[in-house]
């Protein structure tokens, strides 16, 4: 493993952060919206945001470089500039459309979507088909040059504020379960779509039930060829997984709060960090957190030089569930009964709240971007060639 830059990297480095000090100076107010969209102007014209967009798309087309990557990265990151948009749009919809999508899909749907004027939503899980995808029932049949569709959606994050949404919808009944699927495009502001947003345990409505009544959508708005849709939702959801080998920086700061709590808390009478069990505890959980990094750097190193680093990339996500599961497990038990504070609705979460909410957050982790059953049977099967487990796994 080779950790260190080249000359053209630091010189790089140098020039990244000269930009951000001649544009970016964080202060003790909030910047506007409209101060956070004029410094991603700035970033992108520079070559420093959406490297890998085209131009023509409102990217900076940049030459593929893994390091300058990174470095782009830890530097916004330091100085608390504004970063790339997040969202299934920019993450899973943008790379989607670039790899499989036609020149119109991506001229009327990149710009917008990475501009941040229109929100996108997931159709992909159904009341029964979570786990075992390809068994969805949401059907659509192609009329008179319009897709029509009907079945329902659940679990799709802001549904509620999505203008589009990409959709699995089996269009050959009669093909095997993974053949007749398709992948379309749909504008959720039609009358033949309902949202319904669910009210989850924190009191939030992040997800969404959809539901399709002779919904339409043109036929050009199809990704992919027809009855192909499985294989264009593995590459979206690739670019989902993908997205997680960032998690090993997010373990190491989350980590890092979660020792400053314990700092300011008392276990059984005792300074929590003096507690043996509980010190017990955080040096294994850092353990496994600076473990999640080395990888993480290990498989960056590789990439640089064009090495293949294996089945490294599906342990990314599996990892990070698992830290955030053990750090809210901590925390619980340096809070009590302070975690039992819902945040008021007027000021948001401030002080121990936050952590009732990565708590809260840290269930949903195991099943965001697959499950970790799934998940696990993905590097069994694929990874290390274990037989295939008929009863759980969806790919």
């Amino acid at each position: 493993m080779d950790l260190s830059y080249s000359e053209e990297h630091q010189r790089f480095r140098a020039e990244v952060q000269a930009f951000l000090k001649a544009n970016w100076t964080p202060g003790s107010t909030k910047p506007t919206p409209d101060e956070i969209t004029a410094f991603r102007r700035k970033a992108i014209e520079a070559g420093y945001l959406y490297r890998g967009i085209p131009r023509e798309y409102g990217g900076s087309e940049q030459a593929p470089d893994v390091l300058k990557g990174q470095i782009v990265r830890e530097a916004f990151a330091r100085a608390k500039a504004p970063g790339e948009l997040s969202g299934v749009g920019i993450s899973m919809v943008v790379p989607t459309l670039l790899e499989r999508g036609t020149p119109e899909q991506k001229a009327r749907f990149i710009p917008p979507t990475m501009s941040g004027e229109v929100i996108w939503a997931q159709g992909y899980s159904e009341p029964g088909a979570g786990s075992d995808l390809a068994s969805l029932r949401t059907r659509a049949e192609l009329v008179d040059g319009e897709w029509i569709i009907n079945g329902q959606k659940t679990w799709s994050s802001l549904a509620h504020k999505a203008r589009y949404m990409f959709v699995l919808c089996r269009t050959e009944p009669d093909a095997p379960k993974h053949k007749g699927i398709s992948y379309l495009l749909i504008d959720v502001k039609q009358p033949g779509v309902t949202v319904r947003p669910m009210k989850q345990i924190t009191g939030e409505s992040e997800f969404c039930e959809v539901f399709f009544d002779n919904a339409r959508t043109p036929a050009n708005w199809i990704v992919g060829a027809r009855g192909d849709g499985w294989a264009v939702s593995k590459t979206t959801l690739g670019h989902e997984r993908a997205g997680f080998m960032g998690n090993a920086e997010a373990s190491v700061s989350l980590f890092d709060k979660l020792v400053d709590l314990a700092r300011r808390s008392t276990y059984l009478g005792q300074p929590a960090l003096q507690h043996p069990l509980i010190r017990e505890r955080l040096a294994i959980l850092q353990g496994t957190v600076l473990a999640a990094r080395y990888s993480g750097y290990r498989q960056l190193s590789m990439m640089s030089h064009g090495e293949n680093p294996g089945i490294a990339p599906m342990l990314n996500k599996i990892t990070a569930s698992n830290i955030a599961a053990e750090i809210a497990a901590i925390a619980r038990d340096l809070m009590g009964d302070a975690l039992l504070l819902a945040p008021d609705p007027a000021s948001g979460p401030v002080g121990s709240e936050r952590w009732t909410g990565q708590f809260f957050g840290s269930l949903g982790m195991a099943i965001a971007g697959g499950t970790s059953n799934i998940q696990r049977n993905l590097i069994a099967e694929r990874g290390l060639g274990l037989p295939r487990d008929n009863a759980g796994a969806n790919e």
